[in-house]
């Protein structure tokens, strides 16, 4: 199983489709007050979208961040959702990487350059070293992106994630960032396994997509 390239106008549409979200989020949330809620602690129906980290929201630096220091990170979650094209807004970046030891060094110091805390899935502080990245997930938060970052080694209901990462799509945008995210058929059987009224709504968009 191979990644599967994006080139030219689709690749150039997937990356307007996020960009064009961070802007509509930014204008949702621009006069916003605090609610004192993470993308934690989202509403299973409206999602992240009406917490804090949706405030200034933008996965890209990140995203770029992770990149330039080596740091295969897919996109999962409804970021890969709006790069397939849906149309619902997200607060926060859901991340997917092999949990090999090899690659732990290039997230440290993809998410130290970012600005990145780190906490573990009970809220304690951890520090910024390749062994909070030996856990099946992570919690971070940067100025601009906040979110999960998690491995196969994560409980996903039998679903084999580690071959959705092997075979997710590949875009390099016009500043040489290269982007990665799942497939939609991939996306769309994690939505149905999670299956929280938000996760089925946007599995039904997906499939409507891809009907076209």
């Amino acid at each position: 199983m191979h990644t599967r390239r994006v080139h030219g106008r689709d690749a150039a549409l997937a990356l307007a489709r996020l960009r064009n979200a961070t802007r509509r989020l930014a204008e949702l949330t621009r006069d916003r007050a605090p609610t004192g809620r993470s993308h934690d602690d989202a509403d299973d129906e409206a999602g992240t979208v009406d917490t804090d980290d949706a405030v200034g929201f933008d996965p890209l630096p990140l995203l770029s961040e992770l990149d330039r220091h080596g740091a295969r990170v897919c996109a999962i979650g409804q970021v890969a959702g709006i790069l397939h094209g849906s149309a619902e807004l997200t607060g926060d970046l859901d991340l997917l990487w092999d949990g090999g030891p090899e690659q732990a060094a290039a997230l440290v110091a993809g998410f130290a350059a970012a600005g990145a805390r780190l906490t573990d899935d009970g809220g304690a502080a951890l520090p910024m070293d390749a062994a909070a990245f030996a856990l099946p997930k992570v919690l971070f938060a940067t100025p601009t992106a906040s979110g999960d970052c998690c491995t196969p080694a994560l409980p996903w209901s039998e679903l084999p994630v580690a071959a959705y990462l092997e075979r997710c799509e590949v875009l390099t945008t016009p500043d040489g960032v290269t982007l990665r995210y799942l497939a939609l058929e991939d996306l769309v059987a994690m939505r149905l396994a999670v299956g929280r009224p938000k996760d089925l709504r946007r599995a039904a968009e997906l499939r409507r997509l891809r009907s076209r």
